[in-house]
């Protein structure tokens, strides 16, 4: 707030007038009292949650207070269409309860500009939430997810049975199952393609994964090579082979793809697809979030406009329950959408945008019917 009322004064510099400096005032000013009470709301829940793992496995407080610091911003972010629509409904109901959006537009102020404050607030704020989207939430949860692997679940002894991964267009790769314990996979086998012919077929009873050269120990291994014309079969002991994925690849984390960066992101898409994983829709669905969400923040601010410019019997009671009730479900569509495109295979962006086009078109017809 301090930021605020330094940088309003000079507000005739960015074509603003008095009317948009109180709107944008309060409209910021309840957005980030609601996000700040909200997340140590959210911080108590979940330290009453894990405070006895945290003494179970001894962590230190200045451990801890990082953590919570960078759970903050996790829960920022992902509630972020909620606090902004709470926010824009409870002060624009607050203005009309007090009836001075009725004294704005009997100046003659028609609602198309006493929606501009409510238009630059929301793209200011969206600014905000795409930059932290795509950079420092990330950073956080990376930290986050790394404590709470450390203090809160138990550790990770073997993955799922039966891994399949596509290394390159002609490079298949088969593991049974990787122990963490000991760090050794076992039934590992390797087949390269020339076309539809089989050229090269390893099958190692187990594998260690070298970090120094960034491959595979094989043991105990069976060599088949095929050149069209003659087959070969032998018996090595020892082998190695520079094959380009790591053990922890081999453990499909969901939460792990919040911690990525977007060039990151980016990276482990191109990945994925190289590999043909079935899973790619889950980066896609993150990625496209990312850029999506602060545009929703945009669409349910007008919507919150909308809805709470009018002075109504129940007051801001009213409005919180519809803005609420409007919220749960922008969420539950954002959701079903999402989980159709990471398990159903439809289409990502279109599966993220879905709730956007539709919310948007419910804030062009509350547009259209409180400019008449």
């Amino acid at each position: 707030m301090k930021f605020l009322n330094r940088l309003l004064p000079h507000y005739r510099y960015f074509g603003l007038k008095r009317l948009d400096v109180y709107i944008l005032k309060k409209f910021l000013g309840t957005f980030f009292f609601a996000i700040l009470i909200l997340i140590l709301i959210s911080d108590v829940i979940d330290l009453s949650q894990k405070v006895e793992d945290f003494v179970n496995k001894k962590a230190p407080l200045i451990a801890i207070l990082n953590y919570f610091k960078n759970f903050s911003p996790h829960i920022a972010a992902l509630l972020y269409p909620l606090f902004i629509f709470i926010a824009s409904i409870f002060f624009t109901s607050k203005l009309a309860y007090k009836s001075e959006i009725i004294a704005m537009l009997a100046t003659g102020t028609s609602f198309q500009r006493f929606l501009r404050p409510y238009f630059i607030g929301g793209i200011l704020l969206g600014l905000l939430s795409l930059w932290a989207n795509h950079l420092i939430v990330p950073a956080a949860n990376k930290e986050r997810l790394a404590f709470e692997d450390r203090y809160i679940h138990n550790a990770v002894t073997s993955t799922s049975q039966n891994i399949h991964i596509r290394l390159s267009p002609s490079l298949y790769v088969y593991v049974q199952r990787y122990d963490f314990s000991n760090n050794t996979a076992y039934k590992l086998t390797a087949e390269t393609f020339d076309g539809t012919l089989l050229r090269e077929k390893i099958m190692a009873e187990q594998a260690h994964y070298d970090s120094v050269r960034n491959g595979w120990n094989l043991a105990d291994i069976t060599l088949r090579t095929n050149d069209s014309l003659t087959e070969t079969l032998r018996h090595e002991d020892t082998m190695f082979r520079a094959y380009n994925f790591k053990p922890a690849e081999l453990l499909q984390n969901n939460d792990a793809v919040q911690a990525l960066t977007t060039p990151e992101l980016l990276e482990t898409i191109h990945k994925q697809e190289v590999r043909g994983s079935e899973t790619v829709n889950l980066y896609y669905v993150e990625l496209h979030r990312r850029s999506a969400q602060p545009f929703a923040g945009l669409v349910l601010t007008i919507i919150g406009a909308c809805i709470a410019s009018r002075k109504i019997r129940g007051g801001s009671g009213y409005h919180l329950g519809l803005g609420i009730m409007l919220s749960a479900i922008y969420m539950m569509l954002l959701q079903f959408s999402t989980t159709l495109s990471i398990k159903g295979g439809f289409n990502p962006f279109i599966a993220v945008w879905i709730p956007n086009i539709i919310f948007s078109f419910v804030a062009l017809v509350l547009y259209i019917r409180q400019s008449r």
